[in-house]
């Protein structure tokens, strides 16, 4: 186990930096019990990329990317067992080696595990990555191992958790047979989309849309499974089109002091990079996913009911093109749906929703980008949830009337954790526990 003394943690996008007293590196589940067990306050990292101010903010730090090996498999029952540090990206190859997928996938692959758990990471037209966990050992406050099954009533508290109730150790997941997608993306008018969803989402297994704000255009793009010899003619575009973040970095430069620029440079972006038509195929971890995020930038993301989601993106929508304000947003708004679960802090709690992203590309004028402001208070008066990982401002007085099971999770947290040894700063304030021990 390597242990580093008193130095500074700083986040991805350098928006967030903290002092740490003891930051270890460790390799085996002993060595994690061991950690948590003497510590007073500790915290959880891995590939920093969270807006949210969750992976830092304690005296005691642990990276846990060198906690990384793949632990069994099981080839009967399609199960894979990891330790939580093992990079996204690094499962899905190993799983597709075997045949395998998750057949929803987060749309960036650098993640760890363990945080991409904690804090609700998703796919589109499936349910949480967390849904496809079906076991997990956690370490507790007192350094102990707590094995979880998909039969405990607790796997519902500790599927979303935001590494307040323990520190994840090990995870198996269940996967499915591997298949094949076809995929095709094009714009379309906002006034075609919107009310395809439902059909579209009977109809394909992948479905995600980019909208364009101030533009009246959204890039939709479908998935349909076919055998994998199936001959396709595919079209990637020009090469140009790689070049749409080095595009935007340029465009959105200045607009944190001329926001209403943003309306112009989406125009453009528009015309350069989302009015043509792509098709391609593979599998769903080779056609839809991220393998590298580029440049650094802010997110903010809000869910929201199926059925509910015309009324409200209606309402964003008028509100964000009136020229009187100041939330113009850069694009793409991410649109993707996340089928109804039981866990208690998902987005998706007994109800279809619909998720919505707000990207800024000026990661370090984040703090003055209206937009999530805008975003939150629209969403929070329909009764929308933030995502764990990203940027919002909602405490526990607004949490509490979102997440039915609230209160509960309260509880617990206390009842695993008295001392608070897994609270941060900012997450004090999220569960209210100024006033605690």
């Amino acid at each position: 186990m390597k242990q580093n003394k008193n130095g500074v943690w700083t986040s991805w996008n350098e928006n967030i930096t903290y002092n740490y007293k003891s930051l270890y590196k460790v390799i085996s589940e002993k060595e994690l019990q061991e950690v948590v067990k003497k510590s007073d306050k500790i915290r959880v990292f891995g590939n920093k990329q969270s807006s949210a101010d969750i992976a830092s903010g304690a005296a005691t730090l642990i990276d846990i990317r060198s906690y990384n090996k793949i632990i069994s498999f099981n080839d009967s029952e399609k199960t894979i067992t990891v330790q939580s540090g093992i990079i996204l990206g690094d499962l899905l190859e190993t799983i597709e080696e075997k045949g395998w997928c998750i057949p929803c996938l987060p749309d960036i692959n650098t993640i760890t595990i363990g945080g991409a758990l904690a804090t609700g990471t998703h796919g589109t037209s499936g349910h949480l990555l967390s849904e496809y966990m079906i076991k997990c050992k956690i370490v507790l406050a007192e350094g102990s191992i707590k094995e979880i099954t998909e039969t405990d009533e607790l796997i519902n508290a500790v599927r979303v958790s935001l590494g307040v109730l323990g520190v994840l150790s090990e995870v198996t997941f269940k996967c499915e047979p591997i298949y094949t997608l076809h995929i095709k993306e094009g714009p379309e008018n906002d006034t075609e989309w919107l009310p395809k969803i439902k059909e579209r989402l009977k109809k394909h297994a992948f479905l995600r849309i980019l909208w364009l704000p101030h533009t009246d255009k959204g890039y939709v793009i479908t998935g349909d499974k076919i055998d994998s010899n199936k001959e396709i003619t595919e079209d990637l575009g020009s090469e140009f089109l790689k070049h749409r973040r080095k595009a935007s970095k340029i465009l959105y430069k200045y607009t944190h002091v001329f926001p209403w620029f943003t309306a112009i440079a989406n125009k453009l972006l528009y015309r350069g990079f989302f009015s043509s038509t792509k098709e391609h195929k593979g599998s769903l971890y080779l056609a839809t996913v991220t393998k590298s995020r580029g440049s650094t930038l802010e997110l903010a993301e809000w869910t929201i009911g199926l059925d509910i989601f015309p009324t409200v993106f209606e309402e964003l929508k008028t509100e964000i093109n009136k020229w009187s304000n100041k939330s113009f947003i850069h694009i793409p708004m991410d649109i993707r749906f996340v089928y109804k679960d039981k866990s208690w802090l998902s987005y998706a709690y007994k109800q279809d929703t619909v998720t919505t992203g707000c990207v800024s590309r000026n990661a370090a004028t984040a703090d003055t980008y209206e937009a999530f402001k805008s975003i939150e208070k629209i969403f929070l008066k329909h009764g929308g949830k933030p995502h764990w990982a990203k940027r919002f401002v909602a405490k526990d007085i607004e949490l509490s009337k979102v997440y039915d099971k609230w209160e509960d999770f309260k509880a617990l947290r206390r009842e695993l954790d008295p001392t608070n040894k897994f609270l941060n700063p900012y997450l004090t304030e999220i569960f209210n526990e100024k006033t605690s021990n």
